[in-house]
């Protein structure tokens, strides 16, 4: 196995890459490949343009090594170097890949490519490539493996030893998974268990028989929060029969995590949930980001509307405008912290929806002694900052951003949770709905105050 090397020597070996690129020193980067692990390689490539991820993908020793690489690459990528590959050489590629990853390229490729490559595949690869590309995208039973293992649990110990060290592919094993005659799972049994036990003694007898498994149509978000709950390797996926279909590896939990995150922060910075944002055209991004941006424009039109309806309060004391970026500010800030804070909490399961109110009124909390201190703060120091003298100028400023400051709290900790009572993703709420609805409520309550207490 080639050794991972650190960020400090990648950052080195991509500049050594590039220049060797840009010779054309074809037979030197063979040998720095063979040198590299290929989820190293995988990592240098994101930062390079297209024709040289193509030449470097090329120059990749092994069929077995260009499959390494795109199981560490995002869908565009794998797009991009395969669409120079002929089809006998992805067939070769596809050899070397499990068949949940099998599924997940085949379906990137263009449909009669698809169909050349699903009749290369060997019948029993490609029965289980094709029921895994049968499921719904982002559930258990697309992103499982059938490489697995399952013993009949009238099997005695020395037996299923026996089996597992015949097994091919048995760096997938995990667990033994046991199944009845109809292979319905009925029990799991660990590594450590099986070895250490009587060899005399059958499955059934040292099983554990209270499994925890998914179905197939279970959200891949479900399935990363049982393993990382119980500290699982693997989960077991079952059909509505229980009938064992394959695993969910820890592996493929890392990328169905590191895929929900980058989801969710992206909806919640009000991007889009494109996962790869980042590697599209300006006008594909373009396109990803502005309904987010027109929901924005709305809420600032609104705001514009109330600052025009009290225009004859402003003309009289237009110090007032001086302070609107500050309420703005202070509450578009809190706000998002507490709908941040919830929407990770109910991600990771600490938050409970359906008994959410002490929640809300912690966070409500929070934005009273928030805005007490700062309103406070701003309130006495209001005439130092604008040199005007405005009888309660100071005392509107402060309660301004006081309440502010508490509405903003109240509406980032309750829309996250409203969102999921009602089966709506809760990520979509930060962002610009957010702060839209608090900089409207934040703007009208500054007015508010004011024409009540300085007219």
């Amino acid at each position: 196995m080639k050794k991972a090397i650190f960020s400090t020597e990648i950052s080195l070996l991509k500049t050594t890459i590039e220049r060797l690129l840009r010779r054309k020193a074809n037979a030197n980067l063979t040998k720095i490949i063979r040198k590299t692990h290929p989820a190293d390689i995988a990592m240098i490539m994101r930062g390079l343009n297209i024709e040289n991820q193509k030449n470097l993908f090329k120059l990749s020793p092994t069929f077995a090594y260009k499959a390494a690489i795109l199981e560490e690459l995002d869908e565009s990528l794998i797009q991009n170097l395969l669409s120079e590959e002929n089809i006998t050489n992805i067939s070769k590629i596809f050899r070397h890949l499990g068949t949940n990853d099998q599924a997940m390229i085949i379906g990137m490729l263009p449909k009669e490519t698809q169909d050349i490559i699903l009749e290369k595949l060997e019948a029993e690869d490609l029965e289980d490539v094709e029921e895994i590309m049968s499921y719904a995208d982002d559930s258990a039973g697309s992103v499982m493996t059938k490489e697995t293992f399952m013993l009949n649990q009238s099997l005695t110990v020395k037996k299923a030893i026996t089996e597992l060290q015949s097994y091919p592919d048995n760096e997938r094993v995990f667990y033994v998974y046991v199944v009845d005659n109809k292979e319905k799972l009925v029990g799991v049994i660990s590594l450590r268990n099986l070895v250490t036990s009587k060899s005399t003694k059958k499955l059934r007898e040292i099983m554990i028989r209270d499994i925890h498994a998914v179905t197939s149509d279970t959200d891949q978000e479900e399935v990363a929060k049982i393993v990382a709950q119980y500290n699982y390797l693997a989960l077991p996926v079952v059909n509505k029969q229980n009938r064992f279909l394959g695993i969910v590896t820890i592996d493929d939990i890392v990328d169905i995590i590191r895929q929900e995150a980058s989801e969710d922060f992206l909806q919640m910075a009000g991007v889009g949930k494109d996962r790869e944002i980042l590697l599209k055209s300006p006008v594909g991004n373009a396109q990803s980001r502005a309904p987010w941006i027109f929901a924005s424009l709305i809420g600032g039109v609104c705001a514009a509307a109330i600052i025009g309806y009290f225009d004859s309060l402003l003309q009289e004391m237009i110090v007032l405008a001086a302070f609107i970026p500050v309420i703005i500010g202070v509450g578009g800030n809190i706000g998002t912290q507490s709908s941040t804070i919830v929407v990770r909490g109910i991600a990771t399961g600490r938050v409970d929806v359906d008994n959410s109110f002490a929640l809300i009124i912690k966070e409500i909390i929070v934005g009273v002694i928030l805005g007490a201190l700062y309103g406070a703060l701003i309130g006495f120091c209001s005439e130092l900052i604008t040199g005007n003298t405005l009888p309660n100028l100071g005392l509107v400023i402060g309660l301004s951003i006081g309440a502010s400051m508490t509405i903003a709290t109240a509406v980032g900790a309750s829309v996250p949770l409203l969102l999921k009572k009602l089966d709506f993703d809760p990520a979509i709420s930060t962002g610009p709905f957010v702060t839209t609805a608090i900089d409207i409520l934040g703007v009208a309550l500054y007015f508010l105050i004011a024409s009540q207490i300085l007219i």
